[in-house]
């Protein structure tokens, strides 16, 4: 070879390795930073040229997709879009903006998801058009309307979950809003209608069933203190407080009383079991005290408060004080002073009691279905943790039980169906109070553990009541359930 040849072969192999380094660094190192520059609009609109696939619910597609005729080659669907806006949230590729489960599962619906990627192969060589794969949710569609519409006008939420597995049957929110609105690709259009519910003082776009502004969960907390003291050891449910009319908060000046303001029924004492059936507040106030913050906490949290749960969709955490003053843990006896709980939170406080004392993690999707049809991925179930031993367990279950047959929440009777449940009406200073039920059926062989909040006192002030709004929202949830 000679000397010119040589030069030139190396000046080309320089040329070919420089070449070869700013493409790697580019497509590499830059990759990242260049796809999200914000004058990229062909990564934007290449990034929806794929069909994006469906949110499944019962069989039926609550979130699709259809052709379109401008740059985002696709537009989002959302049939009964505010019953299911909780579930699905929405998708926008003028804002490159999604939540709900369009964003907690992306991946899998862009059909970018690492389990994908032999399928995204597969239609590269064959010439298919990209398409991501389907979601099938565990809500029940039937269970999901019952809850829409058992709420009403009201504000507030239910969710319902399967005891034995942690699945969501039903999670609804209101006051909704109209996701259609929102997937929009007039940006004019979405930007007005984004501001006006942000605008809306009754927050239509927060999931008040698993976040939002969380509400204090009044006397359906005393589950979790009756169980605290059942899980020490030290008490029964037999177990005895002095019966009186009102009670002087310990180191406080503030007295509270029961919600009739007389005594909890007849007689000097009143056991646990009274307490919670007629959902009386001086003797659970009476025992927080004697059990102290860090043991309810502690019950609190095996069921799940101060923890955050990914469905996929992330809850916000429900809350049991670090370190309350001795008024503050007397009035978390009856689910008053600085706790917090979202629907989701009670709801699996039932679920664990239904399921035996094991609370399960709540989860959402059931199967992840690939364009072939064959299934990536399978919902699995999990334990959170252990709660109470069952024989502690059965004693909570009899007592809840008593609570709906002859006590607070006669309102969620279902003929022919043993039910357990609690009520409660919590206040809010000088606001309307926060109406609860929680409970499941059948007691006997649990299919359904339901949680329901009305905000606002459900349009009565503080007339109102748990046992005569909230109760009867839960019952027409559990009949779906049951078929009833």
């Amino acid at each position: 070879m000679t000397k010119e040849l040589r030069r030139l072969s190396i000046v080309m192999l320089a040329m070919f390795l420089a070449l070869f380094a700013s493409t790697s660094i580019i497509q590499v190192v830059q990759a990242n930073a260049l796809t999200n520059t914000s004058g990229n609009t062909r990564a934007l609109y290449d990034s929806y040229e794929v069909q994006r696939g469906s949110i499944v619910a019962s069989g039926a597609a609550i979130a699709s997709s259809v052709p379109s005729d401008d740059v985002y080659s696709w537009q989002r669907e959302y049939p009964d879009a505010a019953m299911w806006a909780p579930v699905t949230g929405y998708v926008n590729p003028v804002l490159d903006a999604r939540t709900g489960l369009e964003q907690a599962e992306n991946s899998v619906l862009s059909g970018q998801d690492s389990n994908q990627f032999f399928s995204r192969i597969d239609r590269a060589i064959t010439g298919k058009a990209p398409r991501g794969s389907n979601v099938e949710v565990s809500v029940d569609a039937t269970v999901q309307k019952a809850a829409w519409d058992a709420m009403g006008d009201l504000q507030g939420a239910v969710v319902a979950i399967e005891p034995s597995t942690g699945r969501i049957l039903a999670m609804v929110s209101k006051p909704s809003f109209d996701t259609n609105t929102l997937a929009s690709h007039d940006t004019d259009a979405v930007n007005a209608a984004y501001d006006q519910l942000v605008a809306d003082p009754s927050k239509p776009l927060d999931n008040r069933a698993i976040a939002g502004d969380l509400n204090p969960p009044g006397s359906t907390f005393k589950l979790v203190v009756a169980s605290a003291a059942l899980a020490s050891g030290k008490y029964t449910p037999d177990s005895a407080f002095p019966n009186v009319a009102a009670y002087t908060l310990p180191d406080s000046t503030n007295v509270v009383s029961n919600a009739g303001g007389g005594a909890c029924g007849e007689g000097d004492t009143v056991t646990i079991a009274t307490a919670l059936r007629l959902s009386c507040n001086i003797p659970m106030a009476e025992l927080a005290v004697e059990l102290g913050a860090d043991a309810i906490r502690a019950e609190a949290e095996k069921y799940g408060f101060n923890s955050t749960f990914s469905m996929p969709l992330e809850s916000t955490a429900s809350t049991y004080p670090s370190n309350p003053n001795a008024p503050q843990t007397a009035l978390s006896g009856f689910g008053q002073g600085d706790v917090r709980a979202t629907p989701l939170q009670m709801a699996m406080v039932s679920a664990g009691i239904a399921n035996d004392g094991v609370v399960m993690n709540p989860r959402m999707i059931d199967r992840v279905i690939n364009t072939d049809l064959s299934v990536s991925d399978q919902g699995s179930d999990s334990e959170f943790g252990r709660a109470l031993e069952p024989d502690v367990n059965a004693q909570m279950v009899s007592m809840m039980t008593a609570n709906v047959q002859d006590g607070a929440a006669s309102n969620a009777r279902i003929d022919g169906v043993q039910v357990a449940g609690k009520t409660g009406t919590a206040e809010n200073d000088s606001r309307p109070y926060t109406l609860w039920f929680t409970g499941f059926a059948p007691a006997d062989d649990p299919q359904v553990a339901v949680a329901v909040v009305v905000e606002n006192g459900g349009g009565r002030g503080q007339s109102g009541s748990g046992n005569e709004i909230a109760a009867p929202i839960a019952k027409k949830v559990m009949e779906a359930v049951l078929g009833k």
